[in-house]
This record gives structure tokens, C-alpha cells and sequence, in this order.
């Protein structure tokens, strides 16, 4: 398959720590001739469909996030589902990974993210690198590993509303990356301390549905010790009613699917919900 190679400029990011794959079909490395400026190599799937998904951001109200999320979002349905996208390790260089032909629920969100604003595929890879990593420091530890981490490190992406949304909403506190055993999820990384506020699943009730808005990030809590939430999507209201758009990993699916909004969250904990700003 022809790849392009995008000179993207970065010179406003910080820590940017790369490495490059030939193998890959997205990757970054920096340019020999300036440390600043950096190639992002796109496959032809992903580089047409980015330009097609511009043109629609282009079109659409700049100020109307709940449109610009729904449309975009909506441009991905039927896109095949795949486990681990990225790219790195405490012990495997990071890379940036931007690959519009498969992908997984943390994948999604960041793409749609970075397209709310972006006019060029340069400024969309810069809002992927702004979007996925802490200061934009393009390495694993820097990573937003967490769903959560959207709305409590530095440059806040959204706000979590979870509280504002029912007066049953339950606040755990968790040591992230933490087994039960005392073992980490990502080796090399540390535990972090954070405070979890969800909405248990049978108080999601039409009172709660009825404050949520289309574009509305939503987690599904896990109650296991380490983790925030196992999955992530999209809150939508479609004519036919609410839905959870979200890339699906089910065996009926494996894919990305809007799935009854009712009967996906009756069978989770519940849910985190972020707010877009």
C-alpha cells in the first residue's frame, strides 16, 4: 500500500520523545535536518478519509461541538474494531499511531477529538498529539492511559459532570494502574491516586438520560481495583432514541456500532460521563 509522508511542524510541543517502524502504516520521526520538524507517515486509507473528514468538519457549525461530535463520530460506523492500536511501552519506544482503518474505544474518542478543530491534516495530527499525551510529551509515561485523565491532568480536554447528573452518583477512591495483588496493569508505570465518581446503572433513569447531551464522552465504571472505566463511547440521541456510540468489541459486533443506550447500560456498573469543552 502507497504511504504519504506529511512534514508536520511541532515545534510548540514539548518532550517529544519518537521512534519509527517501518512496518507500521502510521508512524513519526523526526527529520534529520531539523529536530523540530517531524514526518508522519499516513497510509492512503487513512490520509483520504482524514481529508474527507475535514471537508465534513468544514461544513458544520464551528460552534456547535453536539453536531460537529455526532457528525464525525457517525463517520466511523461500521469501522472494523481492533485491540491495541498503539504503540509503546516502558521498555518499546512510543509512536505515534494514526490509523483510520481499525480501531479501539480510546482510539475513537482521541481521533473525533482531534478533529473538532482541526482545518488540515497538520493541525489534526498536532490535536491527536495534544489530545492522547500529557503536555503533548510524545512518550508512554506521558500517555492518557486513563479515560479520566481527559479531565484531571494538565490541559483539560472535558469536564467530568458524573456528580452534577444524580444525586445517586457514588465516589470511590482508586489507585489506578493497581492490581488487587499488589501488581501493576502497565508495567513501568506508576499508580495514581484519584478520586471516581460514577452513577450506578439502575439509578440512570430518565431524569439523568435527560441531562446528557449528544457528544457527551462517556466511561463505563469498572469496579475492578486500577482501573476507571473498561470501555468508552459516545452518548447520542438519534431519532430512534439514545444510543452508546461506541467501538464494539463483542463478538456480534467487532466493529463500530451505536448500541441501544437502555440496554447496553442496564448490563455495566455504570457510568463516568465527560463533557466535552
Amino acid at each position: 500500500m502507497r504511504k504519504t509522508i506529511l512534514m508536520i511542524l511541532l515545534s510548540a510541543l514539548v518532550g517529544c520523545n519518537t521512534a519509527s517502524s517501518v512496518n507500521h502504516p502510521a508512524e513519526v520521526k523526526k527529520d534529520a535536518a531539523d529536530p523540530q520538524i517531524m514526518a508522519v507517515t499516513m497510509d492512503d486509507y487513512t490520509l483520504n478519509k482524514l481529508q474527507a473528514l475535514l471537508a465534513l468538519r468544514a461544513s458544520l457549525p464551528q460552534a456547535d461541538k453536539t453536531q460537529s461530535i455526532d457528525r464525525l463520530s457517525h463517520a466511523f460506523l461500521g469501522t472494523p474494531y481492533v485491540a491495541n492500536m498503539l504503540i509503546g511501552s516502558a521498555t518499546t519506544p512510543e509512536e505515534l499511531v494514526i490509523d483510520f482503518r481499525g480501531l479501539d474505544c480510546f482510539t475513537y474518542l482521541d481521533y473525533v477529538q482531534a478533529l473538532r478543530t482541526a482545518t488540515t491534516p497538520e493541525i489534526f495530527t498536532k490535536n491527536v498529539i495534544q489530545t492522547r499525551y500529557v503536555n503533548g510529551s510524545l512518550d508512554f509515561l506521558h500517555r492518557k492511559h486513563f479515560f479520566t485523565d481527559w479531565a484531571k491532568t494538565k490541559q483539560v480536554i472535558a469536564d467530568d459532570i458524573t456528580a452534577q447528573l444524580s444525586n445517586n452518583a457514588v465516589t470511590v477512591v482508586k489507585q489506578l494502574n493497581r492490581k488487587a495483588d499488589g501488581g501493576v496493569y502497565l508495567p513501568g508505570l506508576p499508580s495514581i491516586e484519584r478520586s471516581l465518581t460514577y452513577i450506578p446503572s439502575e439509578f440512570i433513569d430518565q431524569q439523568v438520560i435527560s441531562q446528557l447531551q449528544t457528544g457527551d464522552y462517556i466511561g463505563i465504571y469498572t469496579k475492578l481495583p486500577g482501573l476507571d472505566v473498561t470501555h468508552t463511547g459516545f452518548f447520542i440521541m438519534t431519532p430512534q432514541g439514545p444510543v452508546l456510540r461506541n467501538a464494539s468489541s463483542r463478538k456480534e459486533n467487532m466493529k463500530v456500532v451505536d448500541s441501544p443506550w437502555v440496554n447496553y447500560i442496564a448490563n455495566t456498573p455504570g457510568i463516568i460521563v465527560l463533557r466535552p469543552r
